[in-house]
């Protein structure tokens, strides 16, 4: 983490827009290091006059106190920068304001109330909001996989026969797989952000970030519909396999039986 140690706390606005853009898989910040870089990890800088961004390696850009031209300019410069796009690019947005009683707060389906908008304070709730867009679109996708298998499980117990092929399955697997990946390795919900390191009087502030957007029971709740997909994926695909030997083991009966059927006709010639 670099922070430089006289950066002055700049006031973006009396009440600003914090926008969360999941714009991909992956987000190569590498090389956009500026002299008044605010954190190395995420990267974070201030853009323009009063603007702040911070870029996470798991394809999520915050964007706070930008102008619509402000924010689909900058896209567009790190638009390159970005693997795995998707179709939709899932938002979240938050209103942050000065707190007038000086205090950090968050009031249920109102703004987050700061002290004030320090890059410190803005670290955190950018870290909170890029997590939450993350499993966001993480939920949407399990919950697509969550879709398609439900047919599969309904024909099997309707008919007692596997409803697709193996390679489907092996499929849904890898997505849900992919999903894991993601959550745990990449955008890692359950670690705090490296400016709590040096901020341990942000603490409060991050916990009440991460209780407004519920990261840690959204994050759990995906983990169990994880773990349902990748068991209900290979229990169908035992299935399909165990269909398959049952197949085969028929096939191999009535070879041997055709054989045996051969043998008896050519001695029953030859004895003739």
């Amino acid at each position: 983490m670099h922070e430089p140690t006289n950066v002055p706390s700049r006031v973006l606005a009396h009440r600003v827009t914090a926008r969360a853009l999941a714009l991909g898989a992956r987000l190569d910040a590498h090389g956009l290091e500026r002299p008044d870089t605010i954190s190395s990890t995420p990267l974070a800088f201030h853009v323009g006059t009063s603007g702040f961004v911070a870029l996470y390696r798991f394809g999520v850009a915050v964007l706070v106190g930008l102008s619509p031209v402000e924010e689909d300019d900058f896209i567009r410069q790190i638009k390159a920068r970005v693997s795995g796009e998707r179709d939709r690019v899932d938002d979240e947005t938050a209103v942050l304001e000065i707190s007038a009683d000086g205090e950090d707060r968050i009031s249920p389906g109102g703004p987050i109330g700061m002290r004030d908008l320090s890059p410190q304070r803005l670290l955190v709730v950018a870290d909170g909001l890029a997590k939450s867009v993350s499993l966001g679109r993480d939920e949407r996708e399990v919950n697509s996989v969550l879709d398609i298998i439900e047919p599969f499980a309904a024909g099997l117990s309707r008919t007692g026969r596997p409803p697709g092929t193996r390679r489907n399955m092996l499929k849904l697997i890898g997505q849900a797989l992919l999903v894991q990946h993601r959550v745990a390795g990449r955008v890692a919900v359950e670690e705090k952000p490296d400016v709590l390191w040096d901020r341990p009087d942000l603490e409060r502030l991050y916990a009440r970030v991460e209780d407004e957007y519920e990261l840690q029971e959204r994050t759990r709740t995906l983990k169990r519909k994880l773990d349902v997909i990748v068991e209900t994926a290979h229990a169908l695909t035992d299935v399909i396999e165990a269909d398959r030997a049952t197949r085969l083991e028929g096939t191999i009966v009535i070879l041997i039986v055709m054989e045996i059927i051969l043998t008896l006709a050519q001695m029953f010639i030859l004895h003739r």
